[in-house]
């Protein structure tokens, strides 16, 4: 057992529950048991926890689907319909034709917890690349699926979490990424050193070449892409959420090395090669982003030319090139837009959505006539659409039912308010269009604030619950997010992380001052870095809410880059190795600010045993602080999931009970009546 205690940079760090960042010792196990007992007590017990179940597996059953991928004829997508746990992947032969399923993975556990990771489909339609993991850990294995007979080919291949493929033209083989062998690099560092690898069909997957690595680096994170002619292998090498390398290789050259195309710069750059044109999305000068075009076999700086420019109202967060056409996805006031452009930056169209909302990815093919996006708002159920770029129309081509839901009773409304330093904020707020503020709304205030993911308006299934009872939903589009661009997201890193918590708590005044709600009926909601906001929130101004739902968090900020893998956000968050930004992370750590005689709100904090991204130690050690040091009669409950993960993969009846738990929990601790 390590001691309660220990010095950083000269400054004594008492840590009384270092003991529970073992979660394999049989004294932490029993305390796990002992808090998922006490927590049980309390949430079994609440007044109409059945019929929120209920009700909730009724929203929870409205499926979700994907934009299909076509490849030559044949269109690959998922969808998740009624009770089914997992999506399936569906081949559909012909844009009307009958669907084909392809994989099933509800028929691979009984219990739900085999999850379909990811998937390519071979240039031909006639092969599929794909990853299943278990429990929830998203250590994906490899396979390879005969598109026509159904049948997997004899690669298994392990270690190939968060796999980028790309398939050689002639599907004999393709590029992708895996991770080393446990036992191959020094214990720990297994969830680092991601390598790329090429891999043709029938030959043993350990003797792959090896096609590129870097050491000295061993938590940049490279992904790869290749062009339609197989000419032009792209290697994009992440460094964090705000930077990364990009390098070119023509592999018909027989001396052929990888070419810088950016290197060691403070950007993003994004690229696809169309013929032999280099195409690059780049944040660099531009912090909305901006578009650029380049020779290929001679991408020096020199030679980039804009297509696309730079929008101060809207902010580029990606592209695809389908058809000869450019499209390009903005977003603008945290809401989605699609444009349309030529390949020499010709604005063409401007596609009309629904409504505020949001666009989940843009498919097609190089040479194609058709483009497909997913669209889904608050109270707009996901919705594929399809592009015809012939006729530059836009049509339905499959959309998710949603039974018992009326999203025209649903109003959205988005405003802006001042954080501490001045700072203008959005806010999207979401409730019954009947509903009048009287200062005494039951509101959950949701946040993320970090890693250039921004938050725009999405279907949430269990929300229509809230809203049906006279919930308000609001949603804040914080600092550090990417909703505003690349300065914005900076604005929320490393040193600067206090501005999210800050633009947080910010908009729960605003709620306050606006009449919406009032300290006894405001909640906050988080999750992974979510889960560190709430929990900072909590601790900086516990006098704020009456409940916190706090989900899989970081909340020691001091030893958070020793675990899995963790090193990946140092670029985010910083590292207390480095003296200077102890500081920092000292001074906001949530675990660390836990004061003994402090009243906190009542806090139910969630995590999984098989979470292989953040530690479930920071739930437990934050949860033990809580206990500890509360002096308000409100309950702190630690909820440890098991045979589940972080979240991605979690079997739809995993995911029933613990929004029941949650629900039920928020339903209580706000006196919302059912």
């Amino acid at each position: 057992m390590e001691p309660s205690s220990f010095k950083m940079h000269g400054v004594e760090i008492v840590d009384p529950y270092l003991w529970l960042e073992d979660g394999e010792s049989g004294r932490v196990r029993r305390w796990t048991e002992e808090q998922n007992a006490w927590t049980r007590a309390h949430l079994d017990a609440l007044p109409k926890r059945e019929e929120i179940k209920r009700r909730l597996g009724e929203l929870l059953s409205i499926g979700n689907i994907s934009p299909p991928v076509p490849r030559k004829g044949r269109y690959f997508y998922t969808r998740r319909e009624g009770q089914q746990n997992q999506p399936i992947l569906y081949v559909r032969d012909g844009l009307h034709g009958r669907d084909r399923v392809l994989i099933d993975p509800n028929g691979l556990s009984p219990d739900g917890t085999v999850a379909l990771d990811w998937w390519y489909p071979s240039p031909d339609g006639k092969l599929l690349a794909y990853g299943l993991s278990r429990n929830g850990d998203e250590r994906s294995t490899l396979y390879i699926l005969d598109v026509d007979t159904g049948r997997n080919l004899t690669e298994a291949i392990p270690n190939t979490r968060a796999a980028s493929v790309a398939w050689l033209p002639d599907s004999s083989g393709f590029f992708y990424t895996r991770f080393p062998a446990p036992g191959s690099v020094p214990k720990g560092e297994e969830n680092y050193h991601r390598r790329v690898f090429l891999h043709k069909l029938g030959t043993d997957p350990t003797k792959d070449e090896e096609i590129y690595r870097r050491e000295e680096r061993p938590s940049e994170w490279p992904s790869v892409e290749l062009s339609r002619d197989g000419r032009w292998l792209l290697i994009s090498v992440g460094r964090g959420w705000a930077a990364n390398d990009l390098y070119i290789r023509d592999l018909r050259r027989e001396d052929a090395r990888l070419i810088p195309v950016a290197e060691g710069r403070e950007a993003i750059f994004d690229g696809a090669v169309i013929g032999d044109k280099l195409y690059i999305r780049t944040t660099e000068g531009a912090p909305h982003g901006r578009i650029l075009v380049v020779d290929a076999a001679n991408p020096r700086r020199d030679a980039w030319r804009e297509v696309v420019p730079e929008s101060a109202a809207a902010t580029i967060e990606s592209f695809a090139i389908i058809g000869g056409k450019i499209f390009v996805n903005r977003l603008e006031r945290a809401s989605s837009r699609l444009s349309v452009y030529t390949l020499d930056g010709k604005l063409e169209d401007e596609l009309k959505l629904p409504t505020l909302g949001s666009i989940g990815g843009v498919t097609g093919e190089e040479d194609g006539t058709e483009a497909f996006f997913g669209f889904s708002s608050f109270a707009f159920p996901p919705t594929v659409y399809r592009y015809d770029l012939r006729g530059k129309r836009t049509d339905r081509w499959e959309s998710v039912e949603a039974p018992g839901v009326d999203p025209r009773s649903v109003e959205v409304k988005q405003v802006f308010y001042p954080s501490k330093d001045g700072t203008r904020v959005s806010l999207f707020l979401v409730y019954r269009k009947d509903l009048r503020f009287d200062g005494d709304r039951p509101t959950l205030l949701y946040g993320y604030g970090g890693f250039n993911i921004s938050l725009t308006p999405s279907f949430n299934r269990g929300l229509y619950l809230w809203l049906e009872h006279g919930g308000v939903y609001a949603v804040a589009n914080l600092r550090g997010g990417g909703e505003y661009g690349e300065e914005w997201h900076r604005a929320g890193m490393l040193e600067r992380k206090q501005n999210v918590f800050d633009d947080f708590i910010a908009a729960a005044e605003h709620l306050i001052r606006e009449r919406v709600t009032n300290p006894k009926r405001l909640a906050i909601q988080g999750g992974s870095n979510g889960g560190l906001l709430v929990a900072a929130a909590l601790t900086q101004r516990p006098d704020l809410f009456r409940a916190v739902v706090c989900q899989v968090p970081l909340t020691d900020m001091l030893r958070y880059h020793r675990f899995l893998i963790a090193k990946l956000w140092i670029p985010e968050y910083g590292s207390a190795d480095d003296p200077q930004q102890f500081k920092y992370l000292y001074a906001y750590s949530p675990y660390h600010r836990v004061r003994k005689g402090e009243r906190y709100p009542a806090t139910l904090i969630t995590t999984a045993e098989s979470d292989t991204r953040v530690d479930p130690l920071h739930a437990r050690k934050f949860a033990a602080a809580l206990q500890a040091a509360n002096a308000s009669e409100n309950p702190i409950l630690l909820r440890v999931e098991t045979k589940a993960g972080h979240g991605a993969g979690k079997p739809l009846s995993k995911q029933l009970e613990e929004a029941t738990d949650i629900w039920s929990f928020l339903f209580w601790r706000l006196g919302l009546s059912f």
